[in-house]
This record gives structure tokens, C-alpha cells and sequence, in this order.
């Protein structure tokens, strides 16, 4: 018996997905394990292996198709045996379904947008994801009449936001002639990051406080690291940023109430900190979640930043380490840019984000009437004001600058 290939479901709020690449053509033998085909979420990307022994009798997406998830993509079987009822779309849903057989059948009808439509005598109950749903009435829009691109003509939330901009998005780049641009679809993981961007400064009341600390004493550290390294002494790599986060994550200790997420009406205090940071990739920006960090030391929090870091970047990282709400706290650091204050966007429904500015030597007294210049690091805090008062988020800030002026190593 034929075994339909279907495109798996990554993270609770993961619709579709996009084919990357097929390994196996149509018609090519396929056992258990073979990679067939590489696909990507918002966020992550995976390798999709064979279900079952046999021969590759169809497959319905090509790469770059976007395909709602549990949706059939390709059918294994033997030779000559029919892939008919695996077509997507030719699952029936559960409940009476009548079959229309006359030669004036109705078709769906499509707007000015291109956006197909259904009346509501083809299909009496409505088939919606939540996310979908929320997002439709949160923007006012009329579901009902929409045809979904889900499994069993399920509506999901790319079918809205298509409804919503009244435009049907293409994959090539748009050149008119005679003029000086280019116009292209964004990718789904600029569509995520702009969303995420928007919503935080559109929903909450941030405010940034900077400040400086004298980061000598992580200079020197660093140093005897490096040492370290080459001697044979030391095995892992810390960097600045490590030791940064260990002193943000102590700082955390002594303010849990900027450990929390807002809720709107409630304030979710944690008694763990997982440690967000923010990770620059070539699919964009993605901020994985560092579980308990509060219960590592620090070498093995270098260890799991470059881990989750890695990654991000491999697009292997684990989707439900991305979600907003997986870290409590983020740190994000633009140091090494050179970038000398900044204003980061917290991560809703997270109330707090340090930025990491480079580092800028600057006259100071270095006692008895000698003065020179001292090396001090741009800290830029980020906070919801509607969680957090200016007062304790001043505290918290400069609890990380003492963290970092009396860092031990």
C-alpha cells in the first residue's frame, strides 16, 4: 500500500512551510531513512526522511512551494499504484459532504484581489486556526466567505494576511522598465521579525537608560583566557559577551522583578532565568531561549550561547527555543560593530533588553591626581515602563555595571 509523505508540524505556532530542496526525484527508489527533501519554518530548517521502502510515485510541491503543514507532499509505494486519493485537497472532512454532479457546477469566485471566495452553501462550518482567527478579528476582517489554503480548505494565517493586503505574494523580484528599483516579496522570516518589531513598540511603553561600566576587569580576564588558551590551561572560549550575560544573569538574581513577562492584567514573576540573545543570521534576526541559566556556571553558559548560536545560523536551532516567550530577559550586542548607544525593542511579553555597545576609551581620575584613559563599555536598557519604573530599572542597570567593574575570574 502507497505511504503519503507529509510535511510535519515544527512548533505549536507553525502553519506552513517552505521547501527548500529535493534530494529524490519522481520515479527514483527511496528507502527508510533517505533524506528525501530540506524545508524551513519561520525560523529553523529541517531534512524530511523516508517514511517506508519503495519508489517516489509523486510529489505534489516543488522547492520554494510554501505547504500548510500535514499536508501530503509526495507518496512512496510500489510501481503502478495509484496516488490518486493522496492529492492534496482530496481528503474529505468529516461530515456529510454533497456532491453536486450537474454540468452548471458553481465555482469559487474570486475578488478584485485575487483572493478566492466560497458562499456559504459549499461548506456550513468554518475552518480556521486560532492564530488566524485571532488575527481576522483583531483587523476587523469578515472570514467567513474566505477559501483556505490549509488541509481540508482550513483557513490559516497566511490566508488572512493575503486577505488583508489584497495582494498574492510571488517569489521573483518585480523590475519595471525605464525605472531605478527593484521590487520583492519579504521573506517569512522578515515578515516574523517586522511583525514582532512593530507590535512590541506599538504595544507597550519603552523606555531606554544608558550608562557605562569600566570594563578593565573583563579586559584583563579576557587576556588570561587568551593565555590560557594557547598554554593548554583553559578550554573554553569565553568572550566579552559571555561575560556580559554572566553578570546580567547575577544581576537578575538580586531584581527578579525585572525576570518577568507583562501580561496586560497579571505580571509572571520566574523563579529561573532563561537568558535570551539576540543572533544575527543570514535568514535575519532570531533570539534563542538559554534554559536555567541561572544554574550554570560560567564556562558552560559560553558553551550554550555558541551552541544556540550555531545553531541559529545552521537553521537547526530547536522552534520552540525562538519563541518570545521561552526567554525572560535578553541581552543584545552590537559591541563589535562599533555601535557606541542604542535603543534595543524588547521581546514581548518579556519587560526588559540589555544592549551591548562597544567599547571607548575615556579620561577618568585614576587617583592621587593622575589622570589617563580608561576603557568603559555602553550598556542600554530597555524597559517596559508598564511593568517596570524608571527607579528599580535604573537600579537594575547600574547592578550590572557593579557586576562588571568587580568581575572575578
Amino acid at each position: 500500500m502507497a505511504i503519503p509523505v507529509i510535511m510535519p508540524k515544527q512548533g505549536q505556532s507553525v502553519e506552513t512551510c517552505i521547501i527548500t530542496r529535493w534530494f529524490k526525484e519522481r520515479g527514483e527508489k527511496v528507502a527508510t531513512g533517505d533524506i528525501l527533501f530540506s524545508y524551513e519554518t519561520d525560523k529553523a530548517a529541517f531534512d524530511l526522511e523516508s517514511p517506508g521502502d519503495g519508489i517516489l510515485l509523486e510529489v505534489f510541491f516543488g522547492e520554494g512551494d510554501e505547504v500548510p503543514v500535514l499536508m501530503n507532499v509526495a507518496v512512496i509505494g510500489k510501481s503502478g499504484e495509484s496516488t490518486e486519493q493522496y492529492q492534496p485537497g482530496k481528503t474529505i472532512p468529516s461530515g456529510k459532504v454533497v456532491q453536486d454532479t450537474s454540468k452548471n457546477e458553481e465555482l469559487p469566485l474570486a475578488d478584485a484581489t485575487g483572493i478566492k471566495i466560497v458562499s456559504s452553501s459549499q461548506e456550513s462550518r468554518i475552518r480556521i486556526s486560532p492564530r488566524a482567527k485571532k488575527l481576522a478579528e483583531e483587523r476587523g476582517l469578515t472570514y467567513n466567505n474566505l477559501h483556505g489554503s490549509g488541509p481540508n480548505g482550513r483557513i490559516i494565517f497566511s490566508d488572512v494576511e493575503k486577505a488583508l493586503s489584497g495582494n498574492i505574494p510571488g517569489t521573483a523580484s518585480i523590475s519595471a522598465t525605464g525605472t531605478e528599483y527593484t521590487e520583492q516579496p519579504l521573506s517569512n522570516v522578515r515578515k516574523i521579525i517586522a511583525r514582532a518589531m512593530h507590535s512590541s513598540l506599538q504595544n507597550s511603553a519603552q523606555l531606554t537608560h544608558h550608562m557605562s561600566a569600566d570594563v578593565r576587569r573583563l579586559l584583563d580576564a579576557r587576556r588570561k583566557i587568551k593565555d590560557g588558551l594557547a598554554s593548554g590551561t583553559e578550554k573554553q572560549d569565553i568572550t566579552l559577551n559571555d561575560m556580559v550575560c554572566w553578570c546580567v544573569m547575577r544581576a537578575l538574581k538580586k531584581f527578579p522583578d525585572v525576570n518577568i513577562h507583562f501580561l496586560g492584567d497579571t505580571v509572571r514573576t520566574f523563579h529561573k532565568i532563561h537568558l535570551g540573545i539576540a543572533v544575527d543570521t543570514s535568514r535575519g534576526l532570531m533570539v534563542p531561549a538559554i534554559k536555567n541559566a541561572d544554574e550554570m556556571d560560567l564556562p558552560r553558559l559560553s558553551a550554550e550561547l555558541k551552541s544556540v548560536a550555531d545553531a541559529c545560523r545552521k537553521g537547526n536551532i530547536n522552534p520552540e527555543l525562538i519563541q518570545s516567550t521561552a526567554a525572560t530577559f535578553t541581552v543584545s550586542n552590537l559591541g563589535s560593530y562599533g555601535v557606541e548607544m542604542f535603543t534595543p525593542v524588547i521581546n514581548l511579553p518579556q519587560a526588559g533588553i540589555l544592549g551591548v555597545c562597544t567599547i571607548i576609551n575615556r579620561p577618568a581620575d585614576l587617583g592621587n591626581n593622575t589622570f589617563g584613559f580608561i576603557p568603559f563599555i555602553g550598556l542600554s536598557l530597555t524597559y517596559d515602563h508598564r511593568a517596570i519604573d524608571g527607579g528599580p530599572a535604573t537600579l537594575f542597570l547600574k547592578e550590572i555595571k557593579d557586576q562588571i567593574e568587580n568581575f572575578n575570574y
